[in-house]
């Protein structure tokens, strides 16, 4: 349930209706201020609410029943964008974000170069596996701890922001303390006990839509992160299973327009995972960018041919340039290039 203020309500009646449904229900209510006007969230059993009782407040427009099961994350609560700031890039907004590096983390050498190539062309986060996820117990598992700390070494030669992969609830503190966006992977999106934990810290997190899960599946897992506090969610796009076997995954450009009708929350592309193929990026990405996505996750390699996972699937840092000078060109976000590389 929502509930709907005029214009110019002022902040003092806004707290004394907010106390005064809270005393006299067992719900949450938190208070969204709009740029027309606030809106209250009732979170919890609204069944017993006397809508018309608080329709009779002379501050309130109106009040709403929200159908569906999400709440937190739904638009209805939160009309505006939701803009998730991370150090001195954001997520959401008028700029596009694009978060670009390789799979996985393998070398000093490695990270460093990519990070500053994908800098150059424009990048505003550096992603790269430290902690892989992999079908096969037998394929690289990722440099593990040593992996994040390469990850550090490659934040501190370009100031880029990073975005790594959490594989347990055990590992919440290591990532709260040297990652700046946690990103839970597919095949966590529903491991709920993860999603709750991680709502009890203040870092953003990259939440990406499981193999076959629905568009309201994904904004449910949402909403285990945030009911524990933690708004800064960011939802990811990354293709889902179909009977399809020539591409990954099948790459589902509607949802991108469909979450942003149903949310608030900032939407990002992965064209990588979702051909597995490298020459489908970047029609992919620019699609994506064409129906409003917030923001890209790609895949960069320096040498995709040794990679040690997922080459088939990493363009090479000259494709990233070209990529990112024609994504300029599409019109709706902006993109603006780094001068040069610094040390922070």
């Amino acid at each position: 349930m929502i509930v709907i203020m005029r214009p110019q309500t002022t902040q003092e009646e806004i707290n004394m209706l907010k106390q005064k449904i809270e005393s006299e229900n067992d719900v949450t209510v938190n208070v969204i201020n709009g740029k027309e006007c606030s809106i209250l969230g009732l979170v919890g059993d609204t069944t017993k609410v006397d809508a018309d009782k608080i329709r009779a407040n002379e501050f309130v427009e109106n009040v709403e029943k929200v159908q569906q099961p999400y709440k937190l994350s739904n638009r209805l609560f939160h009309p505006d964008d939701t803009v998730i700031k991370v150090k001195n890039a954001s997520i959401g907004g008028d700029e596009l974000a694009v978060i670009a590096g390789p799979c996985s983390v393998e070398s000093e050498e490695q990270i460093v170069k990519i990070a500053q190539d994908v800098k150059k062309s424009g990048a505003k986060f550096l992603r790269g596996g430290a902690f892989k996820p992999r079908t096969s117990p037998y394929s690289f598992q990722g440099l593990r701890a040593r992996g994040l700390d390469l990850l550090k070494i490659a934040r501190q030669e370009t100031g880029l922001p990073i975005v790594t992969e959490i594989m347990s609830a055990d590992m919440i503190d290591k990532f709260v303390e040297d990652v700046d966006v946690i990103q839970v992977g597919a095949r966590n999106m529903q491991n709920f006990e993860l999603l709750k934990q991680l709502g009890k810290t203040n870092k953003p997190i990259l939440l990406k839509r499981g193999l076959s899960a629905t568009i309201q599946e994904l904004l449910m897992s949402a909403e285990y992160i945030m009911s524990e506090g933690n708004e800064n969610v960011i939802l990811c796009e990354r293709g889902i299973r179909t009977f399809e076997t020539y591409t990954r995954n099948t790459l589902d450009l509607s949802a991108i327009p469909a979450i942003k009708r149903l949310s608030h929350l900032p939407v990002i592309v992965d064209p990588s995972h979702a051909a597995g193929l490298w020459w489908m990026v970047e029609p992919l990405a620019k699609a994506a960018v064409a129906v409003g996505a917030d923001g890209l996750m790609i895949e960069v390699h320096n040498d995709p041919a040794n990679a040690k996972c997922d080459g088939q699937q990493s363009i090479k840092p000259k494709v990233f340039e070209q990529l990112m000078n024609d994504i300029s060109k599409i019109p709706g976000k902006t993109i603006h290039k780094a001068c040069d590389t610094v040390n922070v």
